[in-house]
C-alpha cells in the first residue's frame, strides 16, 4: 500500500478552469492537501472537483470541500459517488456545493 492516502491532480482545463482530480481517501489526516491544494490556485479560477477516485469522505473531507468552497467562491463537484451523495444530502450541502452528474453518476447513485 502506498503512504499517500489521497492524491489531487490540478489540470487547467481552459481560461478561469481549474479542475481538482482527487483519488484516495478523503478523511482527517488528508483534508488539509485539498484545503493547501486549492490555497495553490488563483482566486479567479472556477475550480471543478473530481470525485470519482475518492474511496472514503468522512466529516473532515466534507469540511475541506466547504473550506476550499468559501475560499473559491464555489465549486463544482463531479463523480459523486453513493456514499458521498448520502452525506451530502443529509447534511444539506448539495444545494450549496453544485453537484454535476453524468449518466454513470445517476445510474451509480440510484
Amino acid at each position: 500500500m502506498s503512504d499517500q492516502l489521497l492524491t489531487i491532480e490540478a489540470t487547467r482545463l481552459d481560461a478561469g478552469q481549474v479542475r481538482l482530480r482527487l483519488a484516495g481517501e478523503l478523511d482527517y489526516d488528508t483534508a488539509p492537501d485539498l484545503v493547501a491544494a486549492a490555497a495553490d490556485l488563483r482566486g479567479d479560477e472556477q475550480v471543478l472537483i473530481d470525485l470519482t477516485g475518492v474511496t472514503l469522505c468522512d466529516s473532515s473531507g466534507l469540511s475541506a470541500l466547504l473550506v476550499v468552497h468559501r475560499a473559491a467562491g464555489a465549486i463544482r463537484l463531479t463523480g459523486v459517488g453513493r456514499h458521498l451523495q448520502r452525506m451530502l444530502d443529509r447534511t444539506g450541502l448539495t444545494e450549496l456545493l453544485a453537484v454535476e452528474y453524468a449518466a454513470d453518476d445517476l445510474r451509480a447513485i440510484g
